[in-house]
């Protein structure tokens, strides 16, 4: 696809981890010193249970909380659970299956995916109660536009989410973090055929791609590296800011979290309610 000059990379917005139980999610991220909202309950049968950050973006580990509800929506075409579910049936329930990017306008997304000839399926409205730290509870609006590598199932998938409504809570308790992350500076990926994936990267982040195939975005990058024999993009790593690496690493010592340090880089593999390695990198 090719930007305008008016054109602007979207920002990020969440990811989606698909877990078992979101038992498992809250205590290994709060292990990792992460503070963990109440559950969330859509209305086609997924919950979660989300990590807020102070640059707006969020993590979003999901279940399956009603598997009745969640086998009716996929049978209708609800692209949010059929992904979900394909996702599951090729890796498992748990993993690192979406990147979504913020926008105020999925209806004109979803029509520009629809061009660029990635689109993953229809829109979709929904809503759900949301509840913040005190309990104070509002009703959030989302509108989502899908998209995904032409003819892919079960791997990672896109979309872009406009907040119809947004809630009236105060999410300040909620995005302090006792490691000290403060927001996402990269998602990183892996795939065999790294130009091609790249590009359709770019397409759906309405970005380029520069020499390292890296995506920028308006508050981070995606990050797209070669890996010979991968059967499908692969999201592998959330790379997150923190105050202070070695207030971090003695947090997770305490805590009895294998981690690895490489460089400036603290290393957290992946493990079951995480979904996807963890880095964590010192940023003023």
């Amino acid at each position: 696809m090719t930007k305008s000059p008016s054109d602007s990379p979207r920002p990020l917005d969440h990811v989606v981890l698909p877990t078992a139980d979101l038992a498992i999610a809250r205590q290994r991220l709060t292990a990792l010193g992460f503070t963990v909202s109440p559950v969330g309950i859509h209305p086609f049968g997924t919950v979660n249970c989300c990590v807020y950050l102070g640059d707006g973006t969020f993590l979003e580990p999901l279940a399956i909380g009603d598997s009745a509800a969640a086998g009716e929506a996929v049978a209708a075409g609800n692209v949010f659970v059929g992904r979900d579910s394909a996702f599951r049936n090729a890796h498992g329930d748990e993993g690192f299956s979406a990147v979504v990017f913020g926008t105020n306008d999925a209806d004109a997304d979803h029509s520009e995916f629809v061009a660029a000839g990635v689109s993953a399926g229809p829109r979709l409205d929904f809503s759900r109660p949301f509840v913040d730290a005190s309990g104070q509870s509002d009703v959030a609006s989302f509108r989502l536009a899908f998209a995904a590598e032409p003819g892919s199932q079960g791997d990672a998938f896109f979309f872009t989410c406009e907040r119809v409504n947004a809630p009236d809570v105060d999410r300040s308790a909620l995005q302090a973090h006792a490691n000290g992350a403060r927001r996402v500076l990269a998602v990183e990926a892996s795939v065999a055929e790294q130009a091609v994936a790249a590009e359709l990267l770019a397409t759906v982040a309405r970005s380029s791609v520069d020499a390292v195939s890296d995506i920028p975005l308006a508050n981070a990058r995606l990050a797209v590296r070669a890996m010979a024999g991968s059967s499908g993009l692969r999201l592998d790593a959330m790379v997150f800011a923190v105050d202070d690496l070695a207030v971090a690493r003695a947090l997770l010592a305490r805590n009895g979290i294998a981690h690895d340090l490489s460089g400036q880089r603290l290393v957290i593999p992946p493990a079951p309610g995480q979904g996807a390695a963890f880095i964590f990198e010192e940023k003023s």
